[in-house]
């Protein structure tokens, strides 16, 4: 996982470098704002939430509560969350391509970044639960990271592929701090 989401990162951020943001980011970003209703507005508000730092500093402390595995290892997934908004800044700086609407940096979007760390963490510290809960736990986490990924869009804050190079960025990271984490509770 850690190859390809580092891969489809790298080819991203290339992309937004040299391309101009029309054609497929145009066409897709169109599509998904014409499901943009205030009612969706309003739940992708919500959604929203969970690539926020306000939300992600106590959901961190949570799974460090929850998962035993998470507190003999606490300095990789504290590390992980402090690294993704470095990541995502430097990476937004670095590219410089604007958002849709206004003037500030868009590439890569930081709350996908932080939720697909987030959620990329819990779905392998999920591994030590009962296999029906750890489904469960990791459907919920796959379907978090689009969510946010899908409300960035709707709501008009990134391009889409804004949006899939924080999650491709996310996912690396979350990759990364697995590998760590794995190499730390086997020795």
């Amino acid at each position: 996982m850690l190859v390809v989401a580092l891969a489809a990162f790298v080819i991203l951020s290339l992309a937004a470098l040299l391309v101009s943001t029309g054609g497929a980011d145009t066409m897709i970003r169109e599509r998904l704002l014409a499901f943009a209703t205030p009612h969706m507005v309003s739940v992708m508000r919500v959604v929203n939430v969970a690539g926020d730092w306000k939300f992600l500093l106590p959901a961190t402390l949570a799974l460090l509560a929850i998962f035993d595995r998470a507190r003999r290892t606490w300095w990789v997934w504290v590390a992980l969350m402090v690294a993704a908004p470095i990541a995502e800044t430097v990476m937004k700086i670095t590219i410089g391509r604007t958002r849709p609407e206004g003037p500030a940096y868009g590439f890569p979007s930081g709350h996908a970044t932080a939720a697909a760390a987030y959620f990329g963490a819990l779905i392998y510290l999920a591994e030590g639960l009962r296999p029906r809960v750890r489904t469960t736990v990791r459907i919920f986490a796959v379907a978090m990271i689009v969510l946010v990924g899908l409300a960035r869009v709707i709501l008009r804050a990134h391009w889409p592929s804004d949006v899939l190079g924080g999650l491709a960025l996310g996912l690396a990271l979350a990759s990364a701090a697995t590998v760590i984490a794995s190499r730390r509770w086997s020795s």
